[in-house]
């Protein structure tokens, strides 16, 4: 089992001040990861990654993912391997399909079938390899559906199950939250179509808290944004893209979903540096110190 890798996903960057102090702080704290999301209404992800690779030493840098929409196969090798070269080899590429439908309204992009949008996921892929060969980064492919999936599971270093799916019936871009259940069957059609590949699992977790009250928590996040949203036949501190408790029982969390799932590149949503995850890494460190890890 691989030694778990501890993440978050920064929304944005106010000044360069700011940023770059960020970066350290999250270096400083212990996470092994820095990654950037692709959406229209955050900072560029190539632009605060290349500030990042400058502003520290240690953190691999990632993009969590960028939507393949966006992007012209050649110029995203070009922004790939600079970013890799600058960083001194920290970089790996994240990549989806995009889910987002007003985001391709906003930028004039037709939004196709999903179908279609991962066809053009798996000709990228295609196209990154021939241009890049050795030198391309590892490659992370995140989604949750199965089709998403299995694409990453043939052709990803890295698979991202997000935890996240369309809701039916509902307008785009609103999303129930899988459990337990769910996410066994998609580990295990991932460990299938990987036929045997060496691959890393990573988690998105879509809320973190710290609390001594994980009842009163998930009923008061229930009340507030979660109605409907996640299965309501298991405790939400249980489910695997949410984590609630006190700093303990987050890392003891953490290392049974591990056990259960293969989840070891674990990653906080909108993260600052200074979010309730930097408490619990320590503690994971510890428990894998006493097993040898």
């Amino acid at each position: 089992m691989r030694r778990m890798r501890v993440g978050v996903n920064i929304i944005d960057a106010d000044t360069a001040r700011t940023w770059t102090d960020t970066c350290r702080t999250v270096e400083e704290r212990g996470y092994d990861l820095l990654l950037a999301p692709d959406h229209l209404d955050t900072g560029g992800p190539f632009t605060l990654l290349g500030a990042a690779a400058a502003a520290t030493e240690r953190l691999r840098l990632g993009t969590y993912v960028l939507n393949n929409e966006f992007w012209n196969t050649a110029l995203l090798a070009r922004e790939a391997v600079t970013l890799d070269r600058l960083s001194g080899g920290r970089f790996e590429l994240g990549l989806g399909a995009g889910h987002m439908k007003w985001e391709f309204e906003d930028a004039g992009i037709p939004w196709r079938a999903h179908a279609e949008r991962l066809a053009d996921l798996a000709a990228a892929v295609d196209g990154l390899d021939a241009r890049l060969g050795e030198d391309r980064p590892p490659l992370l492919i995140g989604g949750h559906g199965a089709a998403t999936l299995a694409l990453a599971a043939e052709r990803a270093d890295i698979v991202g199950v997000a935890g996240l799916t369309q809701r039916k019936g509902a307008r785009m871009g609103v999303f129930r939250v899988g459990g337990a259940e769910e996410t066994d069957e998609r580990v295990a059609l991932v460990r299938e179509r990987a036929a045997g590949r060496d691959i890393e699992l990573s988690v998105l977790l879509q809320h973190v808290e710290v609390t001594d009250d994980v009842e009163k928590s998930a009923a008061a996040l229930v009340k507030l944004v979660w109605p409907g949203v996640v299965p309501d036949h298991e405790p939400l501190w249980e489910n695997p893209y949410l984590l609630m408790g006190t700093p303990q029982e987050m890392a003891d969390a953490l290392v049974r979903r591990r056990d259960r799932y293969g989840f070891t590149h674990v990653v906080a949503l909108g993260g600052r540096g200074d979010d309730a995850l930097a408490e619990v890494i320590p503690l994971v460190r510890a428990r894998e110190a006493a097993e040898g890890r």
